[in-house]
Formats: C-alpha cells, structure tokens, sequence
C-alpha cells in the first residue's frame, strides 16, 4: 500500500505541475486502504478547489485517474482513497450527522429510509455511522442512482 501511495503522489504531483497548482501530497493508509491528499494553505485551498468540482464530481474523476495510474504501475488493483482541500474529509462529517439524524427518524418512525443516491465513498461513510448507531442499512439501485436505504429495527417477537 505504501508503494500505491507512492505512485499516486507522483502521479498527482505531476498532474499539480501541468495545472500550474500549487499543494502538498499527505499520504496515510486509513482502513487498509492508501489514502492521499493534495492539501495547501489557507490561500491555496480555493484554487485546489477546481480540483473538486461542484459537488464533488471531478475529485471522483480525479481519483479514478489515480487509481488507474497506479493499476498500470504496480499491475495491481488499487481501492485509493483521494482527498484534495479537505473535501471529503468535510463530507465525512456532515454525511456522519446526516446519518445520525436518519437513524432518529427511523428509530422514531419505526420505517425505513431511503436517502437520495451517493458515490460510493458517501455510502461507506453512511453505513458504518449507521452500524456504529445499532442500526443496519444496505444499498440499493445502480450506478450512479445506487443509495442507502437505513433499515427499521425488527419489531419484538412475541412470546409463543
């Protein structure tokens, strides 16, 4: 993993150098997984910010460049995890109150809630703040309409 990270940096590095954008590489393994950041300073951060996109899409594109840069590297899949301007790091924890607030309503509600569609890094985050929460959830649908759907608890049985 270490050696994907390795790729990825200089990959990214690169790719900063073309765009004429100025941020430093972070690389950490986080859940058995590489994860790189590009990251500047309080006024780098909006020009990194082109590197997001609007609501994300263009870090997804990003990453999956990445990945694949590292795949034709190493010869090996990679599941990367890429960061840039403290993005996701942003998203991770709004989507981890979101779920909080999902798993009230559930619990109060006693039904199930779906939520509107999310990549696949969103729906990670979302599970595992549900499962933290005592709840379950899965996934439903296809690619790019695939969502989170936070299951109700299952009712008592009666005694027989």
């Amino acid at each position: 993993m270490e050696e994907e990270g390795d790729v990825a940096a200089d990959y990214l590095e690169e790719l900063l150098d073309i765009v004429d954008l100025d941020g430093d590489i972070d690389i950490d393994i986080e859940n058995g997984r590489a994860s790189v950041a590009i990251v500047a300073d309080a006024g780098g951060t909006p020009a990194l910010r082109t590197l997001v996109g609007g609501d994300g899409e263009v870090l997804e594109a990003l990453q999956e460049l990445t990945r694949l840069a590292v795949q034709a590297q190493t010869g090996d899949r990679t599941r990367l995890l890429l960061d840039v301007a403290g993005f996701r790091a942003e998203k991770r924890t709004s989507l981890v109150a979101l779920a909080g607030e999902v798993v009230a309503r559930v619990r109060a509600s006693g039904t199930d809630e779906k939520l509107e569609p999310m990549p696949a890094f969103e729906r990670k985050v979302v599970h595992d703040a549900v499962a933290a929460a005592g709840l379950e959830s899965e996934s439903e649908g296809e690619e790019p309409r695939r969502r989170v759907v936070v299951l109700a608890p299952a009712a008592a049985a009666p005694d027989a």
